[in-house]
Parts: C-alpha cells; structure tokens; sequence
C-alpha cells in the first residue's frame, strides 16, 4: 500500500488504498449492518427532516407486537415499515405485504423486526 501526500495552497491531503486521509482497516468487511459507519451525510448536524433523538420515547418498544404495512425496500433487501414515522427494517418483508411483526431491537433512529404472521390492512399514510 503506498501513500501519496499532495500538497496544494499550503494543505497536505494523503490518499491511500483505504481514500483520503483515512487509515486501513484490515477488518473491514464492507457489511456493518444499518446505520454503521457513515462517513459523510450521515451525521445529525447535516439535513432535516424528522428524527428521533435518542432522549425521545420510541413508538415501539422491543418484544413487542406491531400490525405494519411494508411500503419500501432497503438496500440491504429488507422491508420497511414505519410506526407514526418511526422506521422499522423488517427481514424478508415485501413491498405492499400487510404484517404482523415483533420487534427484535430498538435504535436511536430505527427498529428491526421478523414477521410473525398476516397483519391487518392499515390506512393510507397522511
């Protein structure tokens, strides 16, 4: 692995095989799981939208059993519902699939969840 330093207008960047300025990661696999390291966009300070700050009680709770309509599907295939804007990752869940999920851990910013059975037709999100 070699190390470049190019200096312009009095600022010195090195880039290496692991990119700019970073150190190599001999055990890096490239699959942390959600909300694992993010490098840029990810952070608090940047962009808007609703959050969930980790002082703010979540609404649901882990164990728990949630009727959901699975609307999207994540990047890393899961199905994901939401719970009054809470995100939930459900494993092997379909888009359009009505379900009856349990919660198996709660985050700062969201859930994962199984499918347990059929749930209930929900409304339509405002």
């Amino acid at each position: 692995m070699d190390t470049v330093l190019v200096s312009k207008g009095g600022a010195t960047v090195s880039f290496n095989d692991s990119g700019f300025g970073e150190s190599p990661r001999n055990d890096y696999d490239g699959n942390r799981g959600y909300g694992g390291g993010r490098r840029f966009g990810g952070g608090r300070r940047f962009g808007g939208g609703r959050r969930f700050e980790d002082d703010r009680p979540k609404p649901v709770e882990t164990g728990k059993e949630y009727d959901v309509s699975i609307t999207e599907i994540s990047r890393k295939g899961d199905g994901i519902a939401r719970v009054e804007g809470f995100v939930i990752f459900v494993k092997g869940g379909q888009v359009g699939q009505n379900a009856k999920v349990k919660i198996t851990q709660v985050g700062g910013r969201f859930a994962t969840a199984d499918v347990v059975g059929e749930g209930t037709p929900q409304p339509a999100a405002e």
